[in-house]
């Protein structure tokens, strides 16, 4: 594609982005969970929305749920142990209840309207006052000072195939053109098996150095992913971040799973 061609592209995708968004809010549309009517763009009721299995109540650098802790709590037990390569994670909501078959639509049946209903809550939480990631572009916000980068967790090469697209290249994508981030790549250095089945120490271990970043990295980077189980995933793109010259890495998912579940 040439220069003009590619600027024709990009005008095209401005214009559809801006028209797809326009027509949400113009027309009725409704909730993702129980379909009630809603206006306004937004793809859930109140109601629904209040109800969501939010993860408030979680560690602070890995957010594992932590049922009965203050919010914003202290390192668990596990980070104390061990930290993780990311400086802190924000994750919020956890992977139960709705959250569990909205993402199965999304991963595994590539439903669009799951996708973006997943991205829009995710990239609605970023922009609000628990997310750590305000206080990471205020800290990022000098006009001299690079815009952090988001870097999302590579696919396997042959589950990609089998599922027809790249689900977290997906909502990299979109959620860097909510929050206006550029993105940047990593790439495996290895195909990697699944991680069902596995505990936390032989996760860390199928997945250590798994991952490259090529290109050099701004000061702050983002690494997301769509599910964060125990963090062993995030944890190997970060350490391959901060090789790449990143300083200082958040972990971003949609939803977190409890430690019971692993």
């Amino acid at each position: 594609m040439d220069l003009i061609g590619a600027r024709i592209w990009r005008r095209a995708r401005w214009l559809s982005l801006r028209l797809g968004d326009g027509l949400r809010r113009a027309l009725p549309g409704y909730c993702a969970f129980c379909l009630t009517p809603v206006r306004g763009g937004e793809a859930w009721c109140t109601a629904c929305y209040r109800e969501l299995p939010w993860n408030s109540r979680a560690c602070r650098r890995c957010a594992e749920p932590l049922p009965g802790s203050p919010v914003n709590a202290v390192e668990c037990g596990r980070c104390l142990k061990r930290l993780p390569a990311f400086d802190t994670a924000f994750v919020p909501l956890r992977y139960e209840s709705h959250l569990t078959s909205l993402v199965h639509r999304f991963k595994f049946s590539a439903d669009p309207r799951a996708g973006e209903v997943l991205m829009s809550l995710l990239a609605t939480a970023c922009r609000g006052e628990m997310s750590p990631l305000s206080e990471t572009w205020r800290q990022a916000g000098a006009v001299s000072a690079p815009r952090p980068a988001i870097v999302g967790v590579p696919g396997q090469r042959e589950r990609t195939r089998e599922r027809g697209f790249d689900h977290v290249a997906w909502l990299a994508r979109r959620l860097s053109e909510r929050l206006a981030l550029p993105v940047h790549s990593a790439t495996r250095q290895r195909e990697t098996p699944t991680q069902r089945g596995l505990d936390r120490r032989a996760r860390r271990r199928n997945v250590g150095g798994a991952f490259l970043v090529q290109e050099r990295l701004p000061p702050v980077v983002i690494v997301l992913d769509d599910v964060m189980t125990t963090g062993a995933t995030l944890d190997s793109l970060a350490q391959a971040c901060h090789a790449a010259g990143a300083e200082r890495v958040v972990a971003l998912a949609c939803a977190r799973t409890p430690s019971g579940r692993i």
